[in-house]
């Protein structure tokens, strides 16, 4: 499985959600591991005989697929009362995205750096998601400091034997100064994408630069708490 490639330590009990059909191959794979519950559209008669096997796995078909509504919104406890915001439900594509050094991803780039976009929103802030393949390779989340996070994503890749080289990193807010970038850029990073907005956003830009990798603003961020 792709998400125990970046964090396999952690990957006992709990929820496994799959939004393909389970093959026989992959249904053997996860009945090695304690699973709790797993959901998935669809499932190999194989795969299923193998986790049916699994006394405390409940298996759950996902026939759900309405998207999410227009005006939703988000509530969030606080003492005395509640807060409300709207939900960060929207799918942002390259459209809405500036590429704001010389050079330019090219298709696989866009795509790592897409994904990493697309997941670190998940991620508690500050966070950091590192993406190659279109797979999750590190994660660093819910630290005080951005450069923490940049740090502790970059060494879960390296414990896992990930090569950085090439891949894209995400940042669900932007970079106020570009000690980060360059922790990243100096592991082999080679795309950064975030919102942008920094009073120094010229200095993360020429940091980005002077490393001959790119990056690309959203001019909308995350912020997960």
């Amino acid at each position: 499985m792709a998400a125990s490639a970046a964090e396999d330590f952690s990957a006992y009990g709990g929820v496994v959600a799959l939004n393909r059909k389970v093959s026989a191959q992959l249904g053997a794979r996860i009945a090695e591991q304690f699973v709790e519950v797993l959901i998935a559209p669809e499932y190999d008669e194989e795969a299923l005989a193998a986790l049916r096997a699994k006394e405390a796995l409940r298996i759950l078909r996902d026939r759900e697929r309405r998207g999410p509504s227009p005006g939703d919104r988000d509530f969030r406890r606080v003492l005395g009362g509640f807060l409300v915001q709207d939900a960060d439900s929207e799918v942002d594509d390259r459209e809405g995205m500036t590429v704001v050094t010389g050079r330019h991803p090219d298709e696989s780039a866009w795509g790592d750096l897409l994904f990493a976009w697309r997941v670190v929103k998940h991620v508690a802030s500050n966070a950091i998601v590192v993406a190659k393949g279109l797979q999750t390779i590190g994660v660093g989340g819910g630290q005080m400091s951005r450069v923490d996070a940049v740090r502790l994503a970059l060494e879960k890749a390296a414990e896992y034997g990930h090569d950085l080289r090439g891949a894209a990193l995400a940042s669900d807010a932007f970079f106020p100064f570009p000690d980060g970038p360059r922790l990243a850029l100096e592991a082999g990073v080679g795309t950064i994408v975030q919102p942008g907005g920094s009073k120094r956003d010229a200095d993360v830009i020429d940091a980005v630069e002077s490393a001959g990798a790119m990056m690309v603003f959203t001019s909308r961020r995350h912020f997960r708490h």
